[in-house]
């Protein structure tokens, strides 16, 4: 029997990191705990590149030009989407989730859901680094496995 499976060093890859500007206090939190893990694990600095869009709509469309730019390893996608009064979460978490799935099944490059949906504030806090963890850090360490192991299927 083989296993194949990714390492967790990220000192020969170069990762984009796609950040929705909306929620920006939650999602910076999320970008500064994509950069500590991807650092953490070997990743210079010089092989980081972040990149601003206005929502977490617009992460799926600019995940798709950058993967046809083959610079990157991996791509990570990070945004908030916070539950309100209308039906617009629904929208736009379903759009943001199906289409950077779509991306990574599009172009052969591993692309990482990294956007919080969340039913309040509060939620999104607990899952930017306080007691749920950094899901930014998740996926950076998710973008980190996917890119080794893109190297060895």
């Amino acid at each position: 029997m083989k296993l194949t499976e990714g390492n967790l060093n990220a000192a020969n890859y170069k990762f984009a990191i796609i950040v929705s500007r909306f929620n920006e206090s939650i999602v910076q939190k999320l970008l500064d705990g994509s950069i500590d893990c991807l650092k953490r694990h070997g990743c210079i600095s010089e092989n980081i590149e972040i990149i601003k869009v206005p929502g977490a709509f617009e992460l799926p469309a600019a995940a798709a030009k950058i993967a046809t730019q083959n610079k990157y390893d991996a791509i990570i996608c990070l945004g908030a989407v916070i539950r309100g009064g209308t039906s617009h979460f629904e929208y736009v978490s379903s759009a943001a989730s199906s289409g950077i799935q779509q991306v990574a099944l599009t172009h052969n490059v591993p692309v990482i859901f990294g956007v919080l949906t969340t039913d309040n504030i509060e939620q999104a806090i607990e899952r930017s680094g306080t007691k749920s963890g950094n899901k930014g850090w998740d996926a950076a360490l998710t973008a980190i496995e996917m890119a080794d192991l893109w190297t060895k299927l």
